[in-house]
């Protein structure tokens, strides 16, 4: 069955579903029914629940985030485990990607490494129905590690502060035995040899995590602000490869290459310590969860949106702080009540503590904290029907 939402392509969804605890999705349903900001994460998604495994059915579609793409594998299996008549598609296509076909109707749900722009979300009211447009789910959190192929240091992690991060990808540091790394590393032999710097090819939300934390974190060396297109704002050079797998596969290819990446996807690849408070932090998830909770949420458009400001210069030096915050995006309001129940059937798995394990289990992310699984799922609870 085609389903034709306001303005936008038809979808393909076939959905079978009798309602029940989250099947309540109508705008005039009783306040009673609704959790309260005081509510504990557990009973708030328990109040946002899908309906019983056996009544729902269908096929919930979403592109986007490359860097999702081994929580998704994880995601998938749970979720099919909960509702074995219901699958999920997603093509990890990038970040850009998967919001320009969410944005053109092309699916259901987006996942990004970074939430809509004011533009995009402007463009949402067109492509969701009622006029509330879209909402940014923050639900996987990894740390973007800094994978490197330097034979020569023999187990030896690289050591890199924020300046020589930030040099080596504005193509000013063009040699690994450069005065600036040598500082960063005592006592190594370092190699005579060029750096090879990857860079994703394709509009990426990994880059624009990435250049965000350059810009925060030594703004006088990376002028260039934070870019989501390498080519077309960022210094040009180096090598350009596609989507996160491929930007690991030209690192591992290249003696001398640095890349960076969704540290779940890195393989046997060593990566850098990163300078912060005058230390140097390997990347974990532990350590990446830190960060994120110490930043403050940017809010949005609306109550129900929760896109993340990360702060990228802490001052703990237990902290990483180049995390990528990836979202779901969807729409507060759909067409029809098959969509908003596999949409929040999927999204309630995705944010509850089996999801978060799930996750964590195929991608080594880090959970996301108690509070923000409650307010998630207050806004999960809020997708309805169109009126």
């Amino acid at each position: 069955m085609f389903i034709r939402t306001k303005r936008f392509a038809a979808l393909a969804v076939v959905t079978s579903l009798a309602l029940a605890a989250c099947g309540g999705d109508s705008a005039d349903e009783p306040a009673a029914e609704e959790p309260s900001t005081e509510d504990t994460a557990e009973e708030t998604t328990a109040t946002t629940a899908a309906a019983p495994a056996s009544d729902l059915s269908g096929t919930l579609i979403g592109a986007g985030a490359s860097s999702q793409a081994a929580a998704m594998q994880g995601w998938q299996a749970g979720f099919q485990a909960e509702y074995p008549n219901a699958t999920v598609e997603y093509d990890p296509i990038g970040s850009g990607g998967g919001r320009e076909a969410f944005l053109s109707g092309g699916t259901m749900f987006a996942g990004s490494d970074a939430a809509l722009k004011d533009a995009e979300w402007e463009l949402s009211k067109e492509r969701c129905a009622g006029d509330l447009g879209a909402i940014n789910l923050p639900h996987y959190i990894s740390p973007i590690a800094i994978p490197y192929n330097l034979p020569s240091l023999d187990g030896t992690t690289l050591q890199l502060s924020p300046a020589t991060i930030a040099g080596i990808f504005a193509n000013e540091i063009t040699n690994w035995s450069a005065d600036e790394i040598a500082a960063d590393n005592p006592g190594v032999d370092l190699p005579d040899l060029a750096i090879n710097p990857v860079h994703r090819a394709d509009e990426s939300g990994t880059t624009e995590n990435f250049t965000d934390y350059l810009a925060q974190a030594a703004g006088d060396v990376w002028t260039y602000g934070e870019i989501e297109a390498w080519d077309a704002d960022g210094p040009g050079g180096g090598e350009g490869a596609p989507q996160t797998s491929g930007v690991v596969a030209a690192v591992a290819a290249g003696e001398g290459s640095i890349g960076y990446a969704d540290a779940s996807q890195i393989g046997d690849l060593p990566a850098a310590a990163v300078g912060v408070a005058g230390s140097f932090v390997e990347f974990s998830p532990e350590a990446a969860g830190r960060i994120v909770d110490s930043s403050e949420r940017t809010g949005g458009r609306n109550e129900y949106d929760f896109a993340i400001s990360v702060n990228r210069t802490p001052d703990s030096a237990d902290t990483y702080p180049i995390a990528l915050v990836s979202y779901h995006i969807v729409c507060l309001e759909y067409e029809t009540q098959e969509e908003v129940d596999l949409v929040k059937a999927f999204m309630t798995y995705v944010g509850s503590d089996e999801g978060q394990a799930a996750s964590a289990a195929s991608a080594g992310s880090a959970p996301i904290s108690p509070e923000v699984q409650a307010e998630i799922a207050m806004s999960i609870a809020a997708i309805t029907v169109a009126g």
